[in-house]
Order: structure tokens, then sequence, then C-alpha cells
């Protein structure tokens, strides 16, 4: 039960740190009441556990002699700073400080118990995670791995696809900086699908720079815990899924690196037919984006980025043609659907990996063959799948290898001018 709300007062956000997504359940919408006039903190300053008692209430709980334990516990969980003392001259404050005390106990303890049956891995909005680079970038044997606190995670099964308990907040998985022509993605048939640059004949694949454009016009990566079924026709697009990851462009200022996990909130998205296969494209901003806050919907970037929606039909649409294959359709004559469009295709993919993460849907190519070290669906998190393994059985990774890029072909850097393309 939230407290009392005061006319002079006004809502704030608060966001709690080091929390499970259960535990964030119970408090990650707590809001912190501050005097209106009065400035924000910043983006790092903390909240107190009395922030936290001020607003959040459980009916039931009752408070006893480990309050002070239970509110030290909290604190610690939450990575909060401890209340200021009691001034000795103000019982009046005094006694509000002592039950914001026992209110803090009373979460603590509800947090206990909800961490105690949690069976779901730790949200990717906490910090941890890492990237274990194998070999040197622009070669066969390039990999990049992803760690959450030192142990290898699978960014297709492992990381969580929501960020945040009301599901507003997604965790991307970047494979390709803004600006890059390596084209890397997420293995499907490799141990804990670790990202490399696809082959193509041997060879390393690279996009084609077609003019004015460079590279990937944004941060290009996937949607963990989704996949676009192959056994399944859309009833829109009239065609099955590509049999990968949830594909995201991510288009705030910043250019990302490989293997970072970015939060993103989700805006439209676009429905490219990629040879008879239905290759869903998500637009999300990254929540700290300068932008973020201005952009809520599909018709926002436009209004704030114009010319950007534009370029991105373009870009896909012709990217392939320097290769020699044809132009690419798109479903819905183009258009980039709203946000809620989006995150019904994004709950679609979801369930579908659900379907394979537990062996209830023919797996396309992303098999599970009887060596589970070889299957790509094996995973650390998922309890409810046959191919979780306890990360103390996994074969050990190669070590890290900071190096630098090899050198590519100056033939990447070219320009291609295609008619029709606008400039």
């Amino acid at each position: 039960m939230l407290a009392r709300r005061a006319p002079h007062l006004r809502w704030q956000s608060l966001r709690c740190r080091g929390l499970s997504p259960n535990q964030s359940g119970a408090i990650w919408t707590t809001r912190r009441w501050c005097a209106a006039g009065n400035s924000a903190p910043g983006a790092g300053a903390a909240a107190t556990p009395t922030d936290v008692a001020w607003t959040l209430g459980f009916s039931g709980i009752t408070t006893g002699a480990d309050g002070a334990a239970a509110s030290a516990s909290l604190t610690a969980k939450m990575g909060l700073r401890a209340p200021p003392p009691p001034s000795g001259q103000n019982s009046s404050a005094s006694s509000q400080a002592a039950q914001s005390s026992q209110r803090t106990a009373q979460i603590a303890r509800h947090l206990e118990r909800t961490s105690d049956s949690s069976s779901s891995p730790p949200s990717a909005t906490m910090s941890g995670y890492s990237v274990r680079k194998v070999a040197a970038q622009n070669t066969l044997e390039h990999r990049v791995y992803i760690e959450k606190d030192g142990v290898p995670v699978s960014p297709f099964h492992d990381i969580p696809l929501f960020a945040n308990q009301e599901q507003t907040i997604l965790n991307m998985v970047v494979e390709i900086p803004r600006w890059t022509n390596g084209k890397l993605e997420i293995s499907k048939e490799e141990l804990l699908n670790p990202i490399k640059q696809d082959i193509k004949k041997g060879k390393l694949r690279f996009v084609r720079n077609c003019f004015p454009h460079k590279g990937y016009l944004w941060n290009y990566g996937a949607f963990p815990q989704t996949w676009e079924d192959p056994n399944t026709v859309h009833p829109e697009t009239k065609a099955k899924g590509d049999n990968d990851p949830l594909d995201v462009c991510e288009i705030g200022e910043l250019v990302g690196y490989p293997g970072q996990i970015k939060q993103v909130k989700v805006l439209g998205v676009m429905a490219l037919l990629d040879e008879e296969e239905t290759d869903w494209k998500v637009i999300v901003i990254d929540v700290n984006d300068p932008l973020a806050a201005k952009l809520n919907d599909v018709e926002d970037v436009e209004r704030h980025l114009p010319g950007l929606l534009r370029a991105t039909n373009e870009w896909f649409r012709i990217y392939k043609i320097p290769d020699g294959k044809p132009e690419n359709q798109f479903a819905f004559t183009g258009e980039c659907k709203n946000k809620s469009y989006a995150m019904d295709v994004i709950r679609e993919c979801a369930e579908a990996w659900e379907r394979l993460i537990t062996g209830k849907t023919a797996p396309g190519s992303v098999s599970t063959p009887a060596d589970l070290f070889s299957s790509s669906s094996t995973n650390v998190t998922v309890q409810h799948s046959p191919s979780r393994v306890a990360p103390e059985s996994l074969p050990p990774l190669p070590p890290h290898q900071d190096l630098p890029p090899e050198k590519i072909d100056a033939s990447i850097d070219k320009w291609f001018f295609i008619s029709g393309a606008s400039a």
C-alpha cells in the first residue's frame, strides 16, 4: 500500500539495484516522494531504506526482534545507503525512523521469501556481464563469449528477455556495432552460442556499403530468449520464421560493441521478407540515450529522427544487391508497425523459444544432438530445459585475448551506387 500523497508532493522514480526479477517485482515500481521544486538527485543517487519503507507496505507481515538485522539485509541487497540516525532532540523524527526501520524489515523478510522461491535467472539490468574474446576480429577463429559474474552463459538462452517486472524494458545483445561491416551473429550451432562472424564458402561475410550508407545504420543485434519459428507461418506475412533469434535495430547515438547487453525500449517493427522467410526487425532505443524519454512509439521516431525509418527500409531492401541478389521485399508495403504490434511479435517469438528450449517443437537447425556439450541449446539457467547443465560441468573456454583486429580487404570499403536508392 502506498503512503498517502500530500498535495505539494510529486512522484520521482526510484530504481532499485542488485535485485533478481522476483525481488524487483516487489519494489521495482517503488516511488519516492520529493517536495515539489526540489532538484532531482543524479542518476547515480542511491535511495535509502527509509525511502523504500515510506512508499511500500506489505499487509499481514509483522515485525519482530530481527527488524534491525532484516533492515541491514535489505540495505545490503539493494546496495543502498543506511538512513541517518534520528536526532535525539526530535521525538517525532525518531518515531518515524523507527517505523521506517520496521517497515524495511518487513520488506526484507518478504524479499527473502520471494528470493527463496525464485527459479528465474538474474536480471541483466544488473552489473556483472562481461565478454571473453577469443582470437582476433576479422578471422575465422574469432569468438565473443558472454559471462555473468565470471560464469559463461548463452546469449541465446541464459540472458532474460525482459529487464524489469513490468516487461517494458528489454535486454538486447549487440552483435554488430553501428557503421561496421562484419556480419557478426549469435552462433546457433556452437556450445554456449558465442558471437562469431558469418562464413560463406569458407570466407568471412561482410555487408557492402550501398551509397549513402556505411555498414550497418544502427547497433544491430538480437533479443535473447526469442526464436522465429521456421515451423510456423505468420498469418499476416504468409511466411515462416527464419530460425533465428529476433533481430533488433538500436537507434541510439552511442556505438555499441559485440556482446554488449543493452537495456532498450521497443518502438516498432518492420517485417522483412528475406528469401521467403519472415525476418522481423524490431526498432528500439537504449533507455540511457538522451532521446529515450521522447521516443515511446513509432511516430516519435519520425518526429525526432526524421528520415531514419525510411533509410532503414531502404537499407534492408537493397543491401544484398551488390552480392548479385534481388531486392528484399517487405510485408505491410514496408510500413513500420507500432509498438503494440511489435510487443505482440516479441511475445510470440518468446513463446516459440519456450517451446524450443523445452523440446516441445521441431528445432530446425537449432538441433540438440546426443552429446549434450555439442548442443546449441545448452544453457546454465533455464531450469525446465532438458539441455540445462551445471556451470562447473562445462568444458573450459579458451583464455580471453584482447587482440587488435586483422586488416580487411580494401574492397570492403567500396561504395555501391544502387539505382532507385535515395541519396
